[in-house]
């Protein structure tokens, strides 16, 4: 690991050292994106340091997963701490999408899987139901499947502690949480502001993404990504996931870590001052304010079935 390169966090209460950016998966896939460098990504951003990759079941039709399980072998995949997310909401459709994802990656365990795109109020019931994703999570988990668990969401801070309340009321506690973190969400609908103190409290580790928010907040003309990227590694997180599609944003990448500092009180202030406008109506985190990004909204059969014994409740 190239300490001098890239920082190390550590995982929450896992204890796990992972680096304080992580690779995003989905750009792997992107159509611009060839196979060959993919590959290329891949290894250069583990030789350089970065130890934590994201990825996700349904991500560009598998082949984010297809690509990142090719560019693993011979020697890889132990140097790195691997992450996917599952869409599915039912025992049997999470067991069956996870273990695609590890015939994809070409792996017999991955270190954390998330229950992906909790973007609803009912899924977290839906997810710890007794027929519900959570008893596959663990199954798997038991049978070496898996390492940690935990959950993902880009819609409402409000969603993300209803989740954690309902896994609470299971007696469950989630390893880590994904969510979007940048300098927008500072502004609107706050997972740093309502989220992220929760997660430390209850020494969950927090995920970072949409730091950039895919460029798009770029397109406010009042931060560049390097400030966009130091925003969020100022706050308690133990990773930035970011997505990489070319060697130039992988240097970018190394260049937000390598020249970070914790930010002072006026310098975040000066920060926040200049984006407070553009941020204050989600315009720029369209995740949060449109269906764009809702690929399980579009994709409802990827959730499974409803569970059966609640449908004998419903009136004939």
């Amino acid at each position: 690991m190239n300490d001098a390169e890239m920082p190390y966090r550590t995982l929450g209460r896992t204890g796990e050292r992972v680096s304080a950016i992580g690779l995003g998966g989905w750009h792997l896939g992107l159509k611009h994106v060839d196979k060959k460098l993919a590959t290329n990504i891949v290894h250069a951003a583990i030789d350089r340091g970065i130890n934590f990759l994201d990825n996700s079941w349904d991500y560009n039709d598998g082949e984010s997963e297809v690509r990142m399980g090719k560019a693993l072998q011979d020697g890889h995949r132990d140097k790195v701490f691997l992450m996917t997310k599952i869409d599915g909401r039912s025992r049997k459709e999470a067991a069956k999408q996870l273990d695609e994802s590890l015939k994809r990656l070409k792996t017999d365990r991955i270190d954390l899987v998330q229950h992906h795109e909790v973007i609803r109020f009912d899924d977290p019931h839906r997810i710890f139901d007794e027929e519900g994703a959570q008893a596959a999570f663990v199954e798997a988990k038991q049978a070496g499947k898996l390492r940690y668990i935990g959950f993902t969401g880009h819609k409402d801070p409000q969603i993300h502690l209803h989740m954690l309340e309902v896994a609470g009321q299971h007696g469950f506690k989630f390893d880590a949480v994904q969510m979007p973190l940048n300098i927008m969400d500072a502004h609107y609908r706050s997972f740093a502001r309502l989220v992220v103190p929760e997660l430390v409290k209850q020494g969950v580790g927090v995920l970072g993404m949409k730091s950039l928010g895919n460029g798009i907040i770029l397109k406010s003309g009042t931060v560049t990504a390097i400030e966009c990227l130091h925003y969020a590694l100022n706050l308690p997180t133990s990773v930035v996931i970011t997505g990489i599609d070319s060697m130039e944003i992988l240097d970018q990448a190394f260049q937000a870590a390598r020249t970070f500092r914790p930010m002072g009180e006026a310098e975040l202030d000066a920060l926040m001052a200049k984006t407070s406008g553009a941020g204050s109506r989600g315009e720029f985190e369209l995740f949060k304010t449109t269906s764009i990004f809702d690929s399980t909204a579009s994709n409802p059969k990827w959730l499974g079935e409803e569970p059966e014994r609640l449908a004998s409740l419903m009136p004939a």
